[in-house]
């Protein structure tokens, strides 16, 4: 079981959106140092194309990151492929490995907001044939040093060279996806890992989804080596729970809300919210017991995990208690549930 966090490097209220933004992003570097320091496993930086996130090239926050830690895996949480050249999405992350010494992954997906079509002269009618060939050139590249390949959204590769060539051979590449069934099955059937973001509802309901995903790998002939699935919450832990609960709602409501009005839904409500605190509810905030019992909970409800990352910035957490969480993940939280697993596992 690895244990991470990813940040989208956003500010949601007035008091975050009052920090310089350069004094925003020396903070988020703190906090990947930091995480590594305590012994988490992976640091994720989103994509966004918005005014309230950081976050629009997330490959150059964490090659920063790369020059402060030693042992920490980078990753994107999620790269939005369908914006991008895979080409360039390679090559970049090619040079994060070689600069991290091998610690280099990313997540690809389509992303939870539609920002990036437009800006990059793309059509949403194209929202699903862009990700299946661009994933599909991206693997070809991980796959090839010269690459031959043709498709309808980009100039075809005659056998060019793509560089540089990253440390790990392949370079990690997992697939980020949110509910919908074809997007399981395209990653299972792809070999590839899975990466399910859950933010609300009851965990146990993505099992459907999780097991099209493995029958699918099956199917293609994929081991339960190369069919691994972690799941991406959002949560938080502090010393008590009734501390994180009200440390996490305030931001969380702002931020929820704010998604909300703009696309049609009901604002959030602390009752919505105390619901998700349960032991069902897909929220990870509470005291370290707490949440290592409800990790322990959704890995079994989908059938076992192998990563589970963090969310906490949805929250707009002043440093300090970001800093304090990150401490908690990884002196209490990182080495019960490896302990716990491990011992399953013998």
């Amino acid at each position: 079981m690895q244990i991470g966090i990813d940040s989208f490097a956003a500010a949601y209220d007035d008091i975050s959106l009052a920090v310089r933004p350069a004094d925003r992003l020396s903070d988020l570097v703190e906090q990947i140092e930091h995480a590594d320091q305590v012994g988490l496993d992976v640091f994720g930086i989103g994509e966004h194309h918005r005014k309230d996130y950081l976050d629009s090239a997330p490959v150059v926050i964490l090659a920063a990151a790369a020059a402060r830690t030693r042992r920490i895996r980078l990753t994107s949480a999620v790269t939005v492929l369908s914006a991008a050249d895979p080409v360039r999405v390679f090559q970049s992350f090619a040079t994060l490995d070689l600069l991290s010494r091998g610690r280099a992954e990313m997540v690809v997906g389509r992303g939870s907001f539609i920002d990036a079509f437009p800006l990059f002269g793309l059509d949403l009618a194209d929202y699903d044939s862009l990700f299946a060939e661009k994933l599909e050139l991206l693997l070809k590249i991980r796959e090839n040093e010269h690459v031959h390949w043709s498709g309808e959204h980009r100039p075809a590769l005659t056998g060019q060279g793509v560089y540089p060539r990253p440390m790990q051979d392949p370079l990690p590449i997992w697939v980020g996806v949110g509910g919908t069934p074809q997007s399981f099955v395209r990653a299972g059937a792809l070999g590839l890992p899975l990466m399910v973001a859950i933010i609300g509802g009851e965990t146990r309901r993505f099992r459907p989804l999780v097991d099209l995903y493995r029958e699918a790998g099956r199917r293609a002939g994929f081991g339960p080596d190369r069919l691994k699935v972690g799941v991406h919450a959002l949560g938080y832990v502090a010393v008590t729970s009734q501390e994180a609960a009200d440390d996490f709602f305030p931001g969380y409501a702002r931020a929820f809300s704010s998604v909300a009005k703009e696309r049609g839904w009901s604002p959030v409500t602390r009752a919505q919210f105390d619901a998700q605190l349960g032991p069902d509810g897909a929220l990870l905030i509470g005291t370290p017991e707490q949440v290592v019992e409800k990790i322990a909970r959704h890995s079994e409800a989908l059938g076992g995990i192998s990563r589970i990352t963090f969310q906490m910035n949805a929250a707009s957490l002043p440093q300090p208690k970001l800093m304090k969480a990150i401490e908690l993940l990884g002196g209490r939280v990182a080495p019960a549930l490896r302990e716990g697993f491990a011992s399953a596992a013998a």
